[in-house]
């Protein structure tokens, strides 16, 4: 929970409407939440208002929810050049592959290949991963102390390649969504690089803008 209104006032020498006005920015921005006769309090990625920010894949029929994870593998290793340049690091610093696929309805739907960055993420393993319940950003969250912030993404129309085809279960060369994504934690710094394969034939992306 965060200090009430009138104590930050007081303490950053402000009007309380001037505090209030940035609370209600941090909430339109799903930072903080308010929560009626308790007070404001920081979210993390187990509130309902923010369950979904960053999972955009839509079912055709039925309410959004998250799918199982199936890891494929988890290891440890220098970052190649291009990871490091997104991830603002040095090439050959550590980071940490993830390799999952995503079932929605017993089907495979999302290849993902995640980098994190190593310093953040000592002790990530498989195992750790298979045995989490809910959605990995909860995971990095509660056990790393790492919270994604914001997220920059980059989609484009792909075919799918024999990996591709074989671990989502579809013809060689279908037609797949590719969706790049870089995660940024609190001081704008990138942790994250994520690189997902959907199959859209029973879902679709959606993204609100305002």
């Amino acid at each position: 929970m965060i200090p009430s209104e009138m104590e930050l006032a007081s303490r950053y020498k402000v009007s309380q409407g001037t505090v209030r006005k940035a609370i209600d920015e941090l909430a339109a921005e799903n930072l903080v939440a308010r929560r009626q006769g308790k007070g404001t309090f920081v979210t993390t990625h187990h509130e309902d208002v923010v369950k979904f920010r960053f999972l955009r894949l839509v079912p055709d029929e039925g309410e959004p929810h998250y799918g199982a994870s199936h890891v494929l593998e988890c290891r440890r290793l220098r970052a190649p050049a291009e990871i490091a340049r997104l991830l603002d690091i040095r090439t050959g610093d550590s980071v940490v592959q993830i390799r999952r696929v995503l079932t929605f309805s017993g089907e495979s739907t999302v290849l993902d290949e995640i980098w994190l960055l190593g310093a953040n993420f000592k002790g990530l393993t498989a195992e750790k991963l298979t045995e989490w319940k809910g959605p990995m950003y909860a995971l990095f969250e509660a056990e790393f102390g790492t919270r994604m912030i914001r997220a920059s993404e980059k989609i484009r129309a792909v075919a799918a390649d024999e990996t591709a085809a074989a671990l989502l279960s579809v013809p060689l060369g279908s037609p797949l969504l590719s969706v790049e994504r870089v995660s940024y934690t609190y001081g704008d710094r990138p942790v994250e690089v994520r690189r997902g394969l959907y199959v859209t034939t029973r879902h679709y992306y959606q993204n609100d803008l305002s």
